[in-house]
């Protein structure tokens, strides 16, 4: 990463600097080539006077014609010294007057034409006109210049732009190199500190210590070491309780188990000694002992996969659907029916329709637990009621946010109502922390069966709250869950699951 952010450094420096030199150069010979352009034009219009100057042809083979240089030919070549020079030339492209080594094409037009020629290591410019003379006829004149821009653009440009600015670009890669190695050291220390770190190691990196421009990565680092070391704290914590939970209906079983097997190698060494068959006979008070041991760790194993299948991140793959509630409680009288009248319970049913979007399996193992602690809790006799429909606002909660969720019309409704001996309303508030269990219970159980309603309520956005029963005494369980449109509750819901 530091190597990457490096190059990247560097190539958002440099290229811009190598563009400015580009375009230096490109504003150099643009400014270039406008004088050279002007100084064209100063010698196409002395070309014409230097055609004037020849005032009559050669009086013999081999002698020059007669040329009178005009004042403005003249002021020219006395002003320039030995930058210029002018040659006069016949059609078949001799030079019959002026500086022998200015070479030309004879112009097919009349029209003036330049060229550049280099003479005792000096470039001039050359300008050449076909032209009609006084007294020689149609001659070629040429004016040569080597002060023209244009000749020495290219040194220039090598000397006072190129070098320069590759110069420049060496230099400032280097700086920007060592610049860059010594301000991510503060950040490879840290990515340093980081790989040192043992995988149990989850304490905060001190912000104080790391740059600015990382402290926003630095405070979401710790934030995730946060969430994760008490993910992690969570888990040790539950598989602790569950190993403890586990520990006493495995103990008990395997006490009697170990005891039936004392009892069977008794018994068959006293058959051995009468010589006849081993029996083992177990009343019925042993055979309910081991039937309720092995209810109580098959219930805590559901329960506790249960618990581990409510978590959001592995509800979050599983898809959505809309779950009538009316239907769900039906079918938990249906599943208790028996278990309320073999204690004598009236267990009743209070339905009105009501749908909601969520995961059909989790509802179901929410309100059966709801349903059984009721039943089991509720003594010989007494009476349970349970209750499902729509109201426009729960009651169960003053969370401003939850009574203000957008795009939410109304709430559904499932209520467990009974007339047992209640919870004290001082321990309401703990009764679904995992493996609690409230004082004075003499009924068996795990702890488990409202903490797994509480974690499937809150993958579902809902309230699970408690209060007094309708009777003036046990125990009303109110779950509370937001009504909302099939794509709506599909889109809301998810990003719950992903909070």
């Amino acid at each position: 990463m530091t190597a990457n952010l490096r190059f990247r450094l560097l190539v958002l420096l440099l290229v811009p600097l190598m563009l400015l030199g580009v375009m230096g150069g490109w504003f150099s010979y643009s400014a270039a080539d406008e004088a050279s352009t002007q100084h064209d034009q100063r010698l196409l219009r002395l070309l014409p006077a230097l055609a004037d100057s020849v005032l009559a042809p050669s009086i013999a083979d081999g002698t020059p014609p007669l040329v009178s240089l005009t004042p403005s030919v003249e002021d020219f070549l006395r002003n320039q010294g030995d930058e210029v020079a002018y040659a006069i030339g016949d059609l078949q492209g001799n030079v019959v007057a002026g500086d022998a080594w200015i070479r030309f094409d004879v112009p097919a037009t009349g029209t003036a034409e330049f060229h550049s020629q280099e003479h005792d290591g000096v470039t001039y410019r050359v300008g050449v006109l076909k032209a009609e003379t006084y007294g020689a006829g149609e001659m070629v004149v040429m004016l040569a210049d080597s002060s023209d821009v244009r000749q020495q653009w290219v040194r220039q440009l090598i000397m006072h732009v190129l070098l320069p600015n590759l110069l420049l670009i060496a230099g400032a890669a280097v700086a920007i190199y060592w610049s860059v190695s010594r301000a991510f050291k503060p950040l490879h220390k840290l990515t340093q500190a980081v790989e040192r770190r043992s995988p149990r190691d989850l304490s905060p990196i001190d912000e104080q210590t790391s740059p600015a421009e990382v402290r926003p990565l630095v405070r979401a680092l710790n934030r995730l070491f946060s969430l994760v070391n008490a993910q992690a704290e969570g888990q040790r914590r539950f598989v602790a309780d569950a190993a403890h939970q586990l520990r006493t209906p495995l103990a008990a079983l395997q006490a009697q188990v170990e005891a039936w097997a004392l009892s069977a190698q008794e018994a068959q060494r006293i058959a051995k000694r009468s010589g006849g068959q081993a029996q083992v006979v177990l009343n019925v008070e042993q055979i309910e002992q081991l039937r309720d041991a092995t209810r109580r760790t098959s219930q805590l194993a559901r329960q506790l996969l249960a618990l581990s299948r409510a978590d959001a991140r592995n509800a979050e793959v599983q898809p959505l659907q809309e779950v009538d509630l009316k239907d769900l409680c039906e079918s938990m009288l249906e599943t208790f029916i028996d278990r309320a009248s073999a204690k004598g319970l009236d267990f009743g049913l209070e339905v009105q329709p009501a749908s909601v979007w969520g995961h059909s399996w989790l509802l179901r193992e929410l309100v059966s637990n709801l349903v059984e602690n009721a039943i089991k809790y509720t003594p010989q006799g007494g009476s349970v009621t349970l209750l499902c429909g729509l109201r426009p606002q729960p009651v169960g909660t003053d969370d401003v946010t939850l009574l203000n969720m957008p795009g939410v019309a109304q709430w559904a409704y499932v209520e467990v109502d009974d007339d047992g001996p209640g919870v004290p309303e001082e321990e309401r508030s703990q009764i679904t922390q995992r493996f609690y269990r409230a004082q004075g219970v003499v009924e068996e159980g795990t702890g488990l069966g409202l903490a797994i309603a509480d974690e499937i309520t809150q993958l579902h956005q809902g309230v699970l709250s408690f209060a007094e029963g309708s009777f003036g005494k046990g125990l009303l369980v109110r779950l509370e869950i937001p009504v909302q449109t099939v794509s709506e509750g599909s889109h809301d819901l998810s990003e719950g699951l992903q909070g």
